[in-house]
């Protein structure tokens, strides 16, 4: 990150009007009409995409081109053998008017990964540096953390659409329908059930704590099926595709050596530098 603030100022770039421009004070539902709306990812833009991971991929895209550096890993650096644990950390944001930066944790689902994303934008929204962990199943609804909730969930399933699209059957199958429709994880699903007013608090926590049996026995199930994917395209999430075209830009025009390039991207190899800006198209 700070590489590219001062890579930011170097190039004489502007202070990022949106870091800091909401307080806790003003309506979740708000904020999330203007995430929504400077995103590009309201309900019908995202029915493009086919998939949740096309959806975080699209989420990203948008998050990145407002000029916030987004980095998703799963692991302790690039140890395989180190995964990160989704139960304790979810993400972070680190606010900064020219250089904002979220993490989120990749062990977690795409779906789950999704809402972190969004989570994590309401605090830099909020100009407010922050460690996410606040579960869904929580009444503390006076934290900052309660509030980033708020807006995430009002961002991926608004309560209009809820209220109208719900079809009043608490299933698995009714939650994984309204799941993909909305490209979101059941869990959000039943918050927005609980917030619309479908459920007594005492019938959503226990439906919650049900379905988050059943999603992380899914979680644990695909990860143990899962390969090493292709290097040249996990790397840039990773680091952040921003943040890495940003340094092989840099370093193409002479202003970053090639050393402090290596060591910025995470690689050794020269072939590996021009692997990545071939995947990033840096010309």
């Amino acid at each position: 990150q700070d590489w590219y603030r001062d890579h930011a100022i170097d190039n004489g770039a502007e202070r990022l009007g949106f870091v800091g421009s909401v307080t806790l004070d003003m309506p979740s539902e708000s904020v999330a009409d203007v995430i929504s709306e400077m995103l590009g990812f309201g309900v019908e833009e995202r029915q493009v995409f086919p998939s949740w991971a096309r959806a975080f991929r699209g989420l990203i895209d948008g998050t990145e081109n407002v000029g916030v550096l987004v980095m998703v890993n799963g692991v302790v650096g690039a140890d395989t053998h180190r995964r990160l644990d989704s139960e304790e950390f979810r993400g972070f944001a680190l606010s900064d008017p020219l250089a904002p930066l979220i993490f989120v944790n990749g062990a977690d689902t795409k779906a789950a990964q999704l809402f972190t994303l969004v989570h994590e934008l309401a605090h830099i929204w909020l100009g407010r540096s922050a460690l996410s962990e606040a579960a869904m199943d929580s009444r503390e609804s006076e934290t900052e953390e309660q509030w980033c909730n708020s807006v995430a969930a009002e961002v991926l399933l608004p309560l209009d659409d809820l209220r109208s699209d719900y079809g009043g059957q608490m299933t698995v199958e009714e939650l994984d329908r309204l799941a993909k429709r909305y490209k979101i994880s059941t869990l959000v699903v039943l918050k927005r059930i609980f917030d619309a007013g479908f459920l007594t608090w005492d019938e959503y926590t226990e439906r919650y704590r049900a379905e988050h049996g059943r999603v992380m026995r899914l979680v644990d199930d695909k990860n143990g099926d899962s390969g090493g994917g292709n290097y040249y395209r996990t790397q840039p999430l990773r680091l952040s595709r921003q943040f890495a075209k940003a340094v092989i830009s840099s370093t193409r025009e002479g202003s970053t050596s090639y050393r402090e390039a290596y060591q910025l991207l995470g690689t050794k190899k020269h072939a590996t530098f021009e692997g990545l800006a071939e995947e990033l198209k840096v010309a």
